[in-house]
């Protein structure tokens, strides 16, 4: 089984979002200001707002340099992982450097909490794409689906949201995560519309759970709740986030990194954490190929106390 040699570049992962991606995790898990209910990476176990140099940027763009010289094709090169990559204080210095080295454009996916603040404003300028979410608008729901830092308010977060698009030359592709039975009522929906409407995002991206959450009673809604949405809201650019199902859809697709997943499970249960330990791969890859799998019904989930493990279909 082959370890990465890489700490920081991770993929590139197959994205209906961004194509093929190239992926920069500069956040130690799982460092985020939020602790979303429906968050497929776990709780969050360093809930802050400081922002601190994490990761070594020099280290992160050798890295890069020597993971693009090994690469045909990358149609982004995207800040994620599996904390809140505004929290890296030197990400405007990393995203100026990377355009030095490359001309592939840079995405950075956030959860938009930190946008009010102008050093954060200032990193994120130079970036081709920026992917905030936004998934309601009053307090109460704010507070119940993404459990922020307590310093945290909706109303300033929204603020920041706005003054960002009218500061912003590139793309804004705002993400709205619904869940059942919490924000996919009609006023709040009202709500998010009329917010949503003012931010004037190049995209609004709906999305709900396909993967087991971290609070397990969070429910996905049905497809046709996203396509009611979306034909609600017509003078918004809308489009439904799907998963990818087939393997076909993955670039790239590791016959040997799937062959190290089957054979490991096969032989005992493995959590994600197991598999990323063993495989050396990013938490967003392997869950990748989890989907494959478990479409094609070689593999399956289920829940041991807190943990989801994987099981090899005999």
């Amino acid at each position: 089984m082959t370890i990465s040699r890489y700490k920081t570049i991770f993929g590139p992962v197959p994205s209906r979002r961004l194509g093929v991606s190239l992926g920069i995790d500069i956040i130690p898990f799982k460092t985020c200001t939020y602790n979303c209910v429906y968050c497929e990476c776990g709780a969050t176990t360093d809930l802050t707002l400081e922002r601190k140099p994490y990761v070594d940027a020099e280290t992160v763009l050798l890295e890069l340099e020597q993971s693009l010289s090994n690469l045909d094709h990358v149609d982004y090169i995207t800040f994620s992982g599996s904390g809140e990559p505004t929290l890296n204080m030197d990400l405007g210095r990393m995203i100026v450097d990377i355009k030095q080295l490359t001309k592939i454009p840079i995405a950075v996916l956030t959860n938009g909490s930190l946008m009010y603040r102008e050093d954060v404003v200032r990193d994120l300028l130079p970036a081709d794409v920026i992917l905030p979410s936004l998934d309601a608008v009053s307090t109460k729901l704010f507070s119940r689906i993404n459990r922020p830092h307590s310093k945290l308010k909706i109303s300033q977060i929204i603020g920041g949201l706005l003054n960002f698009r009218q500061r912003y030359p590139g793309k804004i592709w705002l993400e709205i995560f619904i869940v059942k039975g919490i924000n996919d009522g009609g006023d709040e929906l009202n709500n998010l519309y009329c917010v949503i409407k003012k931010i004037n995002p190049d995209r609004a991206q709906l999305n709900s759970l396909d993967r087991p959450p971290t609070d397990s009673s969070v429910k996905p809604v049905d497809m046709k709740v996203l396509e009611n949405i979306k034909n609600g809201w017509v003078d918004i650019p809308v489009e439904i986030i799907k998963r990818i199902r087939k393997r076909e859809e993955i670039a790239a697709f590791s016959k040997n990194l799937e062959n190290s997943i089957i054979d490991t499970i096969s032989r005992r249960p493995l959590n994600i954490e197991d598999l990323v330990q063993l495989t050396g791969k990013n938490k967003l890859e392997i869950f990748k190929y989890i989907d494959v799998l478990e479409r094609e019904k070689k593999i399956y989930s289920e829940i041991v106390g807190d943990k989801i493990y994987y099981v090899s279909v005999k």
